[in-house]
């Protein structure tokens, strides 16, 4: 997102900080109704397009989603969209795009409340480590021809028990509704999610062998130093990376062996 949209988005997440942070307010309850929404914006082109309109004033916008919505959802969510569309946005696609990662955050919130966020970073990784290699699990949970519940029984049976609920929710929502994204890119995207909720980066790094806690904790210091904020690590093994290890933050890469920023930690890691 751009100009008007980010800005717009940024105050929104401060909205629902808000809302959140009353014990009053069901984090869960509040995802599945902004889902909800998203799913409504997706569908109706006409309808985003007037709750984008800057022709028409906020008071109008914010009137017209009571009334859609009074009744649908619980106050707190009517009132979270309609505080959204009082806002201006850069083009109708970026609302439906911020009710969908306000969604998304209410469930991490939820985890987050529960104390499970650290066990939502590392299942999404590994489930997004999983998708890549099988190719037959890739082909049957991004099937075009396939039913929503049908792919939600086949996430419920490989993940149900076996990961946080929230994991489970999240892969769910992004399986049954990709809105034009790959599997990858939406995972990718709700792993950094989960890792700002703590103010962090993710790193995914990949080793020939496993890293001790020794090397992950100097490793993690190190990369926090180079980039300034804590830095969470998705580990990955792989016999034939070159130099040992390869650290992956967004676009970046380094390879160990070559660079500088990362001379000291592997002095330390191989001390």
């Amino acid at each position: 997102m751009n100009g008007a949209s980010r800005e717009a988005l940024a105050a929104t997440r401060e909205r629902l900080d808000a809302l959140t942070d009353s014990t009053s307010v069901d984090a869960t309850q509040l995802a599945d109704e902004l889902a909800a929404v998203t799913a409504l914006l997706d569908r109706e082109g006409s309808l985003r397009r007037v709750l984008t309109d800057p022709a028409q004033s906020g008071e109008a916008k914010a009137e017209l989603v009571q009334r859609l919505l009074g009744g649908q959802v619980s106050g707190p969510t009517a009132d979270l969209v309609a505080g959204m569309v009082r806002s201006r946005w850069s083009q109708p696609r970026d609302l439906v795009d911020a009710v969908e990662e306000l969604a998304n955050i209410a469930d991490l919130t939820a985890a987050e409340k529960a104390g499970g966020l650290d066990n939502v970073e590392d299942e999404l990784f590994r489930f997004g480590r999983i998708v890549s290699s099988n190719t037959e699990l890739r082909a049957a949970l991004t099937d075009r021809s396939a039913t929503a519940s049908a792919k939600s029984e086949l996430l419920r049976r490989l993940l149900g028990g076996r990961a946080n609920v929230t994991t489970e929710r999240l892969v769910t929502r992004l399986v049954t509704a990709p809105r034009g994204r790959s599997l990858e890119a939406g995972i990718e995207s709700l792993s950094k999610l989960a890792a700002a909720r703590r103010d962090r980066m993710v790193a995914v790094v990949t080793s020939a062998v496993p890293l001790s806690d020794t090397q992950k904790r100097r490793l993690g210091a190190a990369l926090a130093r180079v980039y300034g904020r804590q830095m969470h690590l998705n580990l990955d093994v792989d016999p034939e990376v070159l130099g040992g290890i390869r650290v992956q933050v967004g676009d970046e890469v380094i390879n160990g062996s070559v660079a500088d920023r990362l001379e000291d930690a592997a002095r330390r890691m191989a001390s």
